[in-house]
């Protein structure tokens, strides 16, 4: 007769319950004889309906039969094998960063788990792991996109029979509000710009000058900080930018104002190729810096809800307000879709607004006519 327990890890609570606690997720193991022969082994398995079935199959036949397997995948093989693929695919640094960064939390928690192989990630693993993410909001989603993007290599590899990571439920998200920078913070910015001052109290000094530099390109180009930032010199030309975002691999042209050519030219070198990034320091070293600049200059200048991809929006508003299609505001914004557009900027759209605002007026007519007999009718009594 066999019997199956777990075998409690040195981290679960219940270990020193022994084999008769069995409401945990600890590994099953199998003890007793079968055709005269002791039978102690691991079944490789943590859902004890499984492990019934498997030992009952084993006593009906009156032998043990292991099914031919490969060896299983332990987590860190398959994020390394993940990494791998994902550079020879030429991804983004900050995206190979954010996988890497999941991988060294889900490595951490599957040790604490007591999860060795990636085949252990099942469902119920999943939605624990999950709720030792402190992301919320779109972050959330995309860390869930990411994972999903995982377990079907995973899958895919032969590792494990399914993709669990595709059952989990997408968090709720809140959109927040789209919030150009009004006239009088854009004033302001400019402003402090001037008083910027360095480590010894002193204005006007060279990074002020870079730092108003890019302030301007951020507005009057739409570009990420990431773009903006290794931005080099032979893009901008004749007056105009040659937009490549490396998100999308938009190309577009964007002339750019007068003053804005005049500040990224005057502005101080600090690279033969660049303007704003030596280019000898990673990128997310570089936009780091830039945007900790950014901060102490939305200080200075009293927006206390300032970050860089406010100019960004300002843009945007700023040419819907003018009346320019939503189409071509994609274009120029390097979106991958005219509808992530839309998603973020169909209440600034003049005409859309102009036609609701008319469509409210002529709802007013039938309105106005009984309240005009109303008061004549006031009037008479």
């Amino acid at each position: 007769m066999l019997m199956i327990y777990r075998r409690h890890l040195g981290s679960c609570e219940h270990r020193g319950q022994g084999r008769k606690y069995r409401h945990c997720r600890c590994p099953i193991h199998v003890d007793g004889f079968l055709d005269g022969k002791r039978v102690r082994l691991g079944l490789e398995l943590r859902d004890w309906q499984r492990a019934q079935d498997k030992v009952r199959e084993w006593e009906s036949k009156n032998a043990v039969s292991v099914e031919p397997e490969q060896e299983p995948v332990s987590v860190e093989k398959a994020c390394e094998e993940f990494l791998r693929d994902a550079e020879a695919r030429s991804l983004r640094v900050s995206t190979l960063y954010k996988y890497r960064l999941l991988f060294a939390q889900m490595k951490a928690f599957a040790s604490n788990a007591g999860l060795r192989f990636i085949k252990e990630f099942d469902l119920a693993a999943l939605r624990r792991f999950r709720t030792t993410w402190p992301n919320r909001n779109f972050s959330a989603c995309k860390k869930l996109e990411s994972l999903r993007a995982f377990f079907r290599f995973v899958q895919a590899s032969g590792w494990v029979p399914d993709n669990p990571a595709a059952k989990l439920e997408r968090p709720k998200v809140s959109q927040p509000p789209v919030l150009p920078f009004t006239r009088e913070e854009w004033i302001q910015i400019l402003a402090a710009c001037d008083a910027y001052k360095d480590n010894y109290g002193r204005t006007g000094q060279p990074n002020a000058r870079r730092l108003r530099a890019l302030v301007l390109l951020l507005r009057y180009s739409g570009l990420r900080i990431g773009d903006a930032v290794a931005l080099s010199r032979d893009r901008v030309a004749g007056g105009k930018l040659f937009l490549f975002t490396a998100k999308t691999g938009t190309a577009v042209y964007c002339p750019l104002p007068d003053f804005v050519l005049t500040a990224l030219e005057a502005a101080p070198r600090t690279s033969g190729k660049l303007f704003f990034w030596t280019g000898g320091s990673k990128l997310k070293s570089a936009v780091g810096d830039w945007q900790r600049s950014l901060g102490k200059l939305f200080e200075l200048a009293q927006v206390p809800d300032g970050h860089a991809h406010r100019f960004r929006h300002t843009f945007a508003v700023e040419l819907l307000l003018a009346g320019v299609p939503m189409e071509r505001v994609s274009v120029l914004l390097g979106h991958s879709s005219v509808r992530v557009t839309e998603r973020h900027y169909a209440p600034w759209v003049r005409a859309r607004q102009e036609q609701l605002e008319a469509d409210v007026r002529r709802s007013w007519a039938g309105a106005y006519d009984t309240y005009l007999a109303h008061g004549v009718s006031a009037r008479l009594q």
